[in-house]
């Protein structure tokens, strides 16, 4: 090994391919994962009736085993060893086709690449077959997740490096209201009237979020949009779709006096999306006009938009917001509540002759 600790570079600073013939066969497993972020016409040709070229799921996880066996012929270092079982997995979400790989050989050394090379060439198919719908396909945070086996034995991987969530929205295939630096689009309404210290709470609906084998990207995005209109932000808060979960969940924002509690994800036509239901049991007053809004605001880019079933309304002092699960849903919904969540907020505290939190007197 050189000073620099790279064993692929020799002593001249050359590229080379490591002697392994000393070291130990060992049973050894990787596990690497990937993201294809696609827009929400893609997620629901996958989940209905398929893209144009066939099935897209089955050519990409056949793709990723093939790319398995023949990573060698592809990054020049790799050792060629016998692979005793390769698995690519697909699993659609609301926004993104999560892509898993697992390689295990009994072998010399590590079988990372030809995980990571299952994932990249398995997106780069799935990308092909949905290319016609959304050119935008994005593939986003390969790497890898596990590995065990050999000299330096198990290792897990830590969170994910990224420069935060915003740099994994997806470019959908038409533009989405601009989100500008602070967080909302140009022209809407300053945070100079919003009260003091209001606080602002985001709850993540997500099975796989909260079983931490996928992680949550609309939840900081969201968190990230309300901070910069001027709320206070805590971490946002995980949990499963059941309808008990996310109840509690509310409700316990709304002991703790938070202003604002915007929910994303479970607001589709599976059987699973729960949330407005959960919603409907702590709402005392509906705000159907904002719901609405929000419908509307990606239905012209993304017809499916209108199929969301989210609710928006108020439990004492505080609005409740159901937002999509995707990060384009997020997107769309920080540009509207940003045109009027500072008001409604100031209303529900006191403000604009609505007398309650904030000890404002009333007119006349």
């Amino acid at each position: 090994m050189t000073g620099s600790g790279l064993t692929h570079v020799d002593e001249r600073g050359s590229a080379r391919m490591v002697d392994v013939a000393a070291k130990d066969v060992t049973v050894r497993t990787a596990v690497a994962t990937g993201l294809l972020l696609v827009s929400a016409e893609v997620i629901t040709l996958l989940r209905g009736p398929g893209v144009a070229k066939g099935d897209a799921l089955g050519t990409a996880r056949i793709a990723g085993i093939m790319a398995a066996k023949r990573t060698p012929d592809l990054v020049p270092l790799c050792h060629p060893i016998a692979l005793s079982g390769v698995t690519v997995e697909l699993t659609v979400h609301d926004d993104a086709v999560e892509i898993v790989a697992t390689v295990r050989t009994a072998d010399r050394t590590g079988v990372e690449m030809e995980a990571l090379t299952a994932v990249t060439v398995a997106a780069l198919t799935l990308h092909d077959m949905v290319k016609a719908v959304d050119p935008g396909a994005q593939l986003s945070e390969v790497r890898v997740l596990s590995k065990s086996g050999g000299r330096t034995g198990d290792w897990q991987a830590a969170a994910p490096r990224h420069r935060g969530a915003a740099a994994h929205s997806h470019p959908d295939s038409a533009p989405r209201p601009p989100i500008g630096a602070a967080g909302h689009r140009a022209g809407a309404a300053s945070t100079s009237r919003l009260p003091a210290g209001a606080r602002a709470r985001v709850v993540t609906v997500s099975d796989r979020a909260h079983r931490g084998v996928y992680q949550d990207r609309s939840g900081p995005l969201l968190a990230d949009g309300l901070a910069a209109l001027g709320f206070q932000v805590d971490p946002p808060t995980v949990v499963p779709d059941e309808r008990a979960d996310i109840e509690a969940a509310l409700r316990a924002a709304i002991a703790d006096g938070v202003e604002l509690v915007v929910t994303t994800g479970g607001t589709g036509l599976g059987a699973r999306d729960v949330t407005p239901e959960a919603t409907a049991t702590v709402l005392d007053r509906p705000v159907p006009g904002l719901a609405e809004a929000l419908r509307a605001a990606g239905r012209d880019t993304v017809p499916a938009a209108a199929l969301s079933r989210g609710l928006v309304g108020t439990a004492g002092d505080t609005l409740v917001v159901n937002l999509p699960g995707s990060t384009g849903g997020v997107r769309d919904g920080l540009a509207v509540l940003a045109d009027v969540v500072v008001h409604a907020v100031a209303q529900l505290g006191g403000q604009d002759d609505h007398p309650r939190r904030y000890g404002a007197e009333p007119a006349g």
